[in-house]
């Protein structure tokens, strides 16, 4: 079945169309990456008015490249949630138009639940319990997936999601938006040893996720070593080259130190690390490593599949219309949208815990 998936869940308008969940006939992504660089981060209202103008275009442009036409599709996948209220309305209203307008099946889709189906396009298939590491500038999450589409929450950010992190440390140091790469690419010319930071603690003992207190550390640090920050055309120092270096090592370190340890204990078959920072090589490197010690496989997407795309939202929606789900008439988007669907949450996970253990 042919499945055309829709995501304009912030600030790239996509469309894409899907074989049978797994083969991509065509993926088209509208960025708005150089719109909204100038405000070093993503202007909801300015966002909205982006998708709206190119929304109709990146759909066609989807059918044409793969070859075929709106009657041959099968089923609408379309992001529902979570989001930018103005940008999810876009992508809702519009495929909902198409849906009941064609007779088509339409069901939305958790954004999250498409960043763990974005690594079936190139990888074997997932063999299940699974674990997903979802990392992403609005999504810090680790997902426990005791079988196809059933999700409990493991770890979560309790402040701001990794790429968030990213973007406002690179901000603080003059060097750009989107934060991510920058930080990246400059981190490859410093030493990820010169500044010690320390993980966070949860007072409650979760295993969960922390990055505003390593953002604030940072801020003193730029203050009380009277840092500079770079302006255009400045040449990094090695100062703020170490800087970001050991930053990124302190966001590595507590994202797969938590994976790993969760995954010792649960023991899955299969791990994933998807969204926009598994596009880190480092955040790779050592996830490969960690999945080495345990004996299991690791799952990244490529890049055009880490960042925001429809493939994978039309990859979970393939699964979600095979079982006959799909969306009432009066559909809409659902910014506080959750990928926690276990019955009863805590105990499955526990029950989990002691089945999967060696």
């Amino acid at each position: 079945m042919l499945i055309l998936g829709i995501e304009s869940s912030c600030d790239e308008t996509a469309a894409s169309v899907v074989r049978d969940g797994h083969e991509i006939l065509s993926s088209i992504i509208s960025s708005q990456i150089d719109s909204h660089r100038p405000f070093g981060g993503v202007v909801p209202e300015l966002a909205s008015r982006e998708h709206l103008e190119k929304i109709e275009f990146v759909i066609e442009r989807a059918l044409t490249d793969a070859a075929v036409k709106l009657e041959d599709i099968g089923g609408i996948a379309v992001t529902q949630g979570p989001g930018l209220i103005g940008s999810l309305l876009v992508g809702v209203c519009y495929a909902k138009s198409l849906a009941f307008a064609r007779d088509i099946p339409l069901v939305g889709v958790n954004h999250i639940e498409g960043h763990v189906y974005s690594v079936v396009f190139e990888n074997p298939p997932i063999q299940y319990p699974a674990m997903a590491l979802i990392v992403s500038g609005g999504h810090t999450n680790l997902f426990w997936i005791p079988e196809e589409g059933q999700y409990k929450v493991v770890s979560r950010t309790r402040d701001d999601a990794a790429g968030e992190a990213f973007d406002k440390v690179a901000k603080m140091l003059g060097l750009g938006y989107p934060g991510g790469p920058i930080i990246e690419n400059l981190a490859a010319q410093g030493d990820p040893r010169a500044v010690k930071f320390t993980k966070a603690k949860i007072s409650d003992g979760r295993p969960d996720f922390s990055f505003s207190g390593l953002k604030t550390a940072v801020s003193r640090y730029v203050r009380e070593n009277e840092i500079v920050p770079m302006r255009n055309g400045d040449k990094p120092s090695k100062v703020i080259a170490d800087l970001a270096a050991s930053f990124q090592q302190a966001v590595v370190a507590a994202l797969v130190g938590t994976m790993e340890k969760q995954a010792a204990e649960l023991q899955p078959k299969t791990l994933i690390v998807a969204g926009g920072v598994a596009c880190n090589q480092s955040l790779r490197q050592h996830a490969t490593r960690a999945a080495e010690r345990l004996g299991v496989p690791v799952y990244f997407p490529s890049k055009h599949l880490s960042t925001d795309n429809a493939a994978m939202i039309a990859a979970a929606g393939a699964h979600r219309l095979k079982f006959g789900e799909a969306a009432a008439a009066n559909i809409s988007a659902d910014i506080t949208m959750r990928l926690q669907n276990l019955e009863n949450e805590d105990e499955a996970l526990r029950k989990s815990r002691v089945r999967y253990k060696l």
